[in-house]
């Protein structure tokens, strides 16, 4: 009878955890799993990686005091127990939907939330600065990094755990091993850490040891030094290659992650500790869902059904991995480079094809792109194909040692633009202003699957120069027209809809001005295409003829070409999908003064704040880039 009533609707906060018994922990970690499998079927989400920390996450938050001792989640996709636990169930239905909670930890969202968390490998520097800064102020509050599902392969985590181990304050990292980033978790530290796992002796040893301590009366106080310095020489014998020891941790584990006594136990025990510690969890991703345990790389991020945004058809990174394929078919040097998101980017096909010119990196953007170039300057084609969002960790390899050096590495930047329900960490907006200003720089940007092929093709073709980009959104293709199977020119774009509602192939880049019906162009980053459509086709209800401009280059631009459609016009738009400051249409502006065209520039793109919840649809249409939105600018200009 104790049983029939649920635990997770009287879990209010942290603190409602503490007069629980261990099998009614044990049971609301059940509840938690069925609330995340429910809510992510119906909404999108990461599965996987949340199953796998429930108990972790009750364990945490039973023993540290959240929000006085700081808990930071890396890569952040795992927080949906602790949201669940923090107050915030009667939200958790709108999880990843416009107004509702955000799938990562946002500060804005609750003060749990200590630390805004979406990129890989930042935990660890997060904690140790809360915990360097309650020492300033005179705090005694702890601070925990859970970090795991690969992140540990990025190297800012690295330079954290060193300045850690010099500093001496008691930070707890959770290694939180999983085996798993996305796929399988690749490189020296996944083979070291299964070494550690394995090696059972100092384990055995110290639970019999501490038992034994335990047992006896008064002295046990008295004995602790010596305890400490005890454990620490007996490391030293079957721990001769503990890495975390060599920097300065207390070294613990590995326990088992789904054991809630047990890490209850660990827990308290570390914060007496006093000084840095790494508690080592074997955990097991997706787990208490048969499915997401089988294939927890499948089930790591879930989509939300399909009727809910309409999409059809072939994806531009599915027409990304296919193109690729094809041409590593017929050219022996081509290689692929992922920074462990080998199916998020298109490249399984790739991987099982050609594995020896596939190479996985981990959680390492930075490396990736030194890598590449590497591969490029040794005379391959190299490919690395890395989101959008994550480019921007590898901003200064790409200026540094693929543009300075001229190497043209080809960079597939998938998810560029809106990305939608993984919130504003996730946004690929900043690669055009962040890349264009790099010299010997070439940036593409299709429209559709032909164009896609069609510019990877150009770009595996070029020479030294610098680095090609191809951003392209996450979304799927549109129907083909002749236009986008239209060779590339370098520089230039191509007509989708021109002055006789046809393709525009003449030299002139419009009809003279003083047209009997007024004219607009509409130029627009590939990704906008099908909303630039119903915008023409809008205007034309109102009586103004939209032509249609699909740039496909956004750097080169043959400056010449751009000015004349700028001058003919009398109104010439650019729509992109990627912040407005620094970005194409700012430069089109620019290039319109210096050139004296006569017609007026407006540009439409995202404006200047962070984007957060929302479907690409949605976040499409706040920014006024949708059909409607695009349309509307228009005719609110005409009028002003």
């Amino acid at each position: 009878m104790a049983e029939s009533y649920p635990l997770l609707p009287r879990i209010r906060g942290p603190e409602d955890l503490k007069s629980l018994t261990f099998p009614e922990l044990s049971r609301l970690a059940v509840e938690i799993r069925e609330c995340i499998v429910s809510t992510v079927k119906k909404n999108g989400g990461h599965l996987a990686s949340n199953l796998g920390v429930v108990e972790l996450a009750i364990a945490l938050h039973a023993v540290f005091e959240s929000p006085r001792d700081k808990i930071v989640w890396d890569v952040g996709h795992q927080c949906y127990a602790h949201k669940l636990l923090t107050g915030r169930q009667g939200e958790f239905s709108k999880l990843r939907r416009r107004g509702g909670l955000a799938g990562f930890p946002k500060r804005g969202e609750s003060p749990h939330d200590v630390f805004n968390t979406g990129h890989a490998s930042t935990s660890v520097s997060a904690a140790l600065g809360f915990l360097a800064g309650e020492r300033i102020a005179g705090g005694k509050g702890m601070a925990v990094a859970v970090i795991g599902d690969g992140a540990l392969t990025g190297g800012v985590a690295y330079e954290a755990l060193s300045h850690a181990g010099q500093l001496g304050l008691p930070l707890v990292v959770i290694l939180n091993d999983n085996k798993m980033s996305i796929g399988p978790n690749v490189g020296g530290l996944s083979k070291y850490l299964s070494r550690l796992s394995m090696k059972a002796k100092y384990q055995l040893f110290r639970r019999t040891f501490d038992a034994l301590v335990q047992g006896i009366p008064l002295v046990g106080e008295s004995l602790h030094v010596g305890i400490q310095r005890l454990k620490r020489a007996v490391k030293a014998v079957f721990y001769t290659d503990n890495f975390f020891v060599d920097l300065g941790f207390e070294y613990v584990g590995p326990i088992g992650g789904h054991r809630i006594s047990a890490l209850t136990r660990v827990f308290h025990d570390v914060k007496k500790l006093g000084r840095p510690v790494v508690i080592h969890v074997i955990t097991r991703k997706g787990k208490g869902y048969g499915d997401a345990e089988d294939d927890p790389g499948m089930y790591h991020g879930v989509s939300a059904p399909p009727g809910r945004t309409g999409d059809s058809g072939v994806s531009f990174t599915e027409v990304f991995g296919r193109s690729l394929c094809a041409a590593a078919e017929r050219d022996g040097r081509i290689t692929a480079i992922t920074a462990a998101m080998e199916k998020g980017t298109g490249l399984s096909g790739f991987m099982s094809a050609f594995p020896g010119r596939f190479f996985d990196v981990g959680i390492a953007e930075e490396h990736a792109v030194i890598f590449a170039s590497a591969l490029t300057a040794r005379g391959f084609k190299s490919v690395a194909a890395i989101y959008s969002t994550f480019i921007q960790r590898g901003i200064d390899q790409v200026i540094h040692d693929a543009a300075l050096q001229k190497l043209p590495v080809v960079l597939a930047l998938d998810r560029s633009g809106f990305v939608g329900e993984d919130g504003e960490t996730h946004q690929g907006l900043f690669d055009m202003a962040l890349l264009r200003p790099a010299p010997g720089m070439r940036l593409l940007a299709p429209a559709a699957a032909s164009e896609l092929g069609l510019m990877l093709d150009w770009a595996l073709g070029q020479g030294e120069g610098g680095p090609i980009a191809i951003r392209y959104p996450k979304d799927r293709c549109p129907p083909e027209i002749p236009a986008f199977s239209q060779p590339l020119v370098e520089g230039r774009g191509v007509w989708v809809r021109g002055p006789s509602g046809g393709d525009f192939t003449g030299d002139s880049t419009g009809p003279a001005r003083g047209d009997a019906a007024p004219r607009v162009c509409l130029a627009f980053t590939g990704g906008l295409y099908t909303e630039v459509l119903q915008a023409a086709e809008l205007l034309a209800a109102e009586g103004i003829q939209a032509d249609c401009y699909n740039l496909r280059f956004l750097k080169p631009v043959d400056e010449a070409y751009l000015a004349a459609i700028m001058d003919r016009y009398g109104l010439t738009v650019f729509a992109e999908e990627g912040i407005r400051e620094g970005g194409f249409g700012e430069y089109a502006l620019a290039l319109a003064r210096r050139r004296n065209c006569g017609g007026r520039v407006l540009t439409l793109a995202a404006e200047g704040d962070f984007e957060g919840l929302g479907t690409r649809r949605e976040l499409l249409e706040m920014n006024r880039l949708d059909g409607a939105g695009i349309a509307g600018s228009v005719l609110a200009l005409r009028e002003a």
